[in-house]
């Protein structure tokens, strides 16, 4: 369990995470069922690849914000600035 496990993701957030990740799904769904036909043209899937990769971007956008807006602008609050920020810094390297 994570030292911050009293933090949860904003209801609004995770259910917008949540829609977009099914939106996500049904387009990995639609890549694989270009890939079962045998006259797919390759540049075709790559595009298709491309926006599944920007869509997934956007749900990282979304529950960063979150988190900074619903915990980094508090930690000073609560006393953890020093946890928070460091959390924060090996996140963003995989951003």
């Amino acid at each position: 369990m994570s030292e911050h496990s009293h933090l949860h993701l904003d209801e609004a957030a995770r259910a917008e995470a949540q829609r977009r990740l099914k939106s996500v799904r049904g387009h990995v769904e639609g890549i694989l069922r270009m890939l079962d036909d045998g006259s797919v043209y390759c540049v075709d899937v790559l595009k298709q690849i491309k926006a599944v990769e920007g869509a997934l971007d956007k749900v990282g956008e979304l529950i960063l914000k979150s988190h900074l807006r619903d915990h980094v602008v508090t930690a000073a609050q609560r006393g953890d600035t020093s946890e928070i920020v460091d959390e924060l810094m090996e996140v963003l390297k995989y951003r």
